[in-house]
Order: structure tokens, then C-alpha cells, then sequence
């Protein structure tokens, strides 16, 4: 099969599905699910690759909401990864059943040509990218072990080819005292949301001496039952954010000193545990990334340039994790959503409008042509497969 061919055939596949891939991409922002929760979101995810013939595991990694679903037996094998949780109270203001509609898309594509392009397709379903991890956790477990590269796209308010995003690491901090009556023996008490009060004093004021990247934000997620008793129990979650994973380390360090402040001036107990994988930073391969950039060009899409993308990091995501580990792109792919961002309200209302069906099928279409492009540049090839070697 010729470049041509074979681009023109994934380019096809694609908009023939374009009715189901729109039909699976609304279902799953119809019916919101949360991290590790996402069990109607998994299953719409894979039914239509199930048709197609693709031999799929599920609970992949110990998830139950995990799966992965190959078809070829090619010499090189590409990942393309799909997510499909949503968030508290906002639904899919993250436009993830777009992510999912769009993997599936590609990979539907793929398998068009994988006899012929001598590839392996895997379709990865990925859970929990909002809250846990997923994707860490699968690529700890071996999920990845037989992938040389890994696509995916994630729509936003622009089009963004190379996008990166921070190092991330999440907290949840408990500081611990002792109840007494607020007027009757206030000096009895260890008032536990004091500690968090002044844990927030001390972050906030730390703010001012943040190097360039870093970024901490939480809340109070628990702070007294009744205003006449002394706390006893304060909860707060934290999430912090660098641009490498050195940067965070030295990030995590001050917060520390801010956690245990709390407890030192209140003289409560405390405790910090971790509560998802450490993020790290999205590095998207470059050969990959102007690839993309050229099939936003073809589709009369206008992506940034590389100043603002280097200047723009995208919140954090554990498709860093991939990147670190091989060769992976994470482009942003444009809808309207009335100059709303993600997280917001609008964006998950837009999330099932015309725009963001635009943007799914062509978002599956510039990826499947990405990897075709892959697949067929011997030089490319041969680097990302030598490197899945030396992994």
C-alpha cells in the first residue's frame, strides 16, 4: 500500500464511522462517572473495537475499569489512549467521552491498514486521569511493556500540537487534636482547624517565593462539626505543580515545612500521605508533535505557535508519565465552547455540541494519518523501535 493510500484510507475509515464515533462520544457525556467508577463509560468504549474483531482484556493493571484491546500482529505496536472519567458535580467539562470517541476512532482506522503497515494496534482504555492515576498505574503494572509509542489528543480551547503540561503531585493532609468545649474549657482543646488555618496562612504566604512553574492550590475538605466544640480532626487537600519533576521535588519539601507549621503552632498531630501517582511532566516527541502540526495545517486548523506552547503549559495529566517512558503526543484539539476553558460549566455542555464532534472525528483522523506517517518513515520507525528495545 502506498503513503497515499493508506493515509487516504484512514482519513476514509474514520468519517464512514463518523455517526457512531459522534453516537459513542454522547453517550458517554450523557452518563457522567468518576474516577475508577467509569464501568457503562469502559464498556461503550470497547464495544465498538469488539465488533471490529479487536481481542480485548479487561481489568487490565488490577482496574476494573481498565482494558486493552489489540488487533495486528505487526512488527510495531502503537498505543492509542483513551480516557473516559469525569469530574465531581461538573461532568465532562474535561471532554473526556471526546478523548474516548476520538481513541476509538483511530484505532477502528488503524486496523485498516495494520496487515499492510505491519502494525500492531492497541487501544488502551485508560481510567481515573482527573483523580489516581490511571495510566501511571498501567504503566507501572506493564500495561505498555509492548508499545513503541503512544498517541492521544484532548480538546481545549485551541489547537495546540506540541502541548505540555506540569509535574504533578497530590496530597491529602489531616491534622489531629482534641475536642473541649469551646467556652467552658476552650483550654483543654488542640483545635485541629487552626492547624489547617495556619497551614493556609504559611502556603500563602510561601506564594511569594514559588519559583518560575510552581503552583500549589487545595482546600479544606473537613474543618469542625459544631462551632462550640474544639476541632479535634481537620482534613485538606493539596495539589502542586512544577515544571519538571526536580522542581516539584523541591516544591513538595517547602509545602512540608507549611503542613508541619500547622501542627507545630497548634500542637496537633499530623499526617500527609500521598493519594495518586505523581504526575510527571508531559515531553511530547517532537518528530510526532510537527507531524500532527501539519494534519492541523491540512484540516485548515490553526494551531499556536511553538512560543505560546512552551509558555503554556496544560494543567498536569498522567499521559506525562507516557512520555517519559516512550515516545507520545498529547495534542490539544480546538472547540468552541463560548471562551469557557476546561473544568467550567460551559466546556461540558460544549463537550456534546457540533464543534466538539468536529473535533473528535478530525482529532481521530489527524492521529490515525500521525501514526501512519509512523509507520511508514523507515528512519522514525526504526528510532522509536530501537528505543522500545533499549526500554
Amino acid at each position: 500500500m502506498t503513503s497515499d493510500n493508506a493515509l487516504t484510507s484512514v482519513e476514509a475509515a474514520v468519517r464512514r464511522r463518523s455517526g457512531d464515533l459522534v453516537e459513542l462520544s454522547h453517550s458517554i457525556h450523557s452518563e457522567p462517572e468518576l474516577a475508577f467508577a467509569e464501568h457503562r463509560s469502559c464498556a461503550k468504549t470497547k464495544a465498538l473495537v469488539a465488533e471490529r474483531g479487536f481481542d480485548i482484556a479487561a481489568g487490565t493493571a488490577g482496574l476494573d475499569t481498565a482494558f486493552r484491546a489489540v488487533y495486528g500482529a505487526g512488527s510495531l505496536a502503537v498505543g492509542i489512549c483513551a480516557e473516559y472519567d469525569a469530574l465531581p458535580e461538573l461532568g465532562h467539562a474535561c471532554g473526556h467521552n471526546i478523548i474516548a470517541a476520538s481513541a476509538v476512532g483511530t484505532a477502528l482506522a488503524l486496523a485498516e491498514v495494520a496487515d499492510e503497515l505491519d502494525l500492531t494496534v492497541v487501544l488502551l482504555g485508560t481510567p481515573a486521569e482527573e483523580a489516581g492515576g490511571g495510566k501511571a498505574l498501567m504503566l507501572e503494572a506493564g500495561a505498555f511493556d509492548d508499545v513503541a509509542a503512544a498517541v492521544m489528543m484532548h480538546p481545549g480551547s485551541y489547537d495546540m500540537a506540541n502541548a505540555r503540561s506540569l509535574a504533578l503531585s497530590q496530597v491529602a493532609v489531616e491534622y489531629h487534636g482534641r475536642e473541649a468545649h469551646a467556652a467552658v474549657a476552650p483550654h483543654l482543646g488542640r483545635n485541629a482547624a487552626d492547624a489547617a488555618t495556619v497551614t493556609q496562612v504559611a502556603v500563602g504566604l510561601l506564594r511569594q517565593h514559588l519559583n518560575r512553574g510552581q503552583m500549589v492550590h487545595g482546600i479544606i475538605s473537613e474543618g469542625g462539626q459544631a462551632a462550640n466544640v474544639i476541632p479535634a480532626r481537620s482534613a485538606m487537600d493539596y495539589i502542586m505543580r512544577a515544571d519538571d519533576t526536580s522542581s516539584l521535588r523541591e516544591l513538595r519539601d517547602r509545602m512540608s515545612d507549611c503542613f508541619r507549621a500547622g501542627a507545630v503552632a497548634t500542637g496537633c498531630d499530623f499526617e500527609v500521605r500521598e493519594t495518586e501517582p505523581t504526575y510527571l511532566e508531559l515531553t511530547p516527541d517532537r518528530w510526532l508533535a510537527d507531524l500532527f502540526r501539519k494534519e492541523m495545517q491540512r484540516l485548515d486548523r490553526n494551531p499556536v505557535t511553538a512560543q505560546i506552547e512552551a509558555g503554556s503549559p496544560f494543567g498536569s495529566t498522567d499521559m506525562g508519565n507516557i512520555t517519559q517512558a516512550m515516545p507520545a503526543i498529547h495534542p490539544i484539539v480546538g472547540i468552541d465552547a463560548n471562551g469557557a476553558s476546561i473544568h467550567q460549566p460551559v466546556f461540558a455542555k460544549a463537550a456534546a455540541g457540533p464543534s466538539a464532534d468536529k473535533a473528535l472525528i478530525e482529532g481521530a483522523v489527524m492521529l490515525a494519518r500521525t501514526v501512519v506517517g509512523l509507520a511508514q518513515c523507515p528512519t522514525e520507525r526504526d528510532r522509536v523501535q530501537e528505543q522500545h528495545l533499549a526500554r
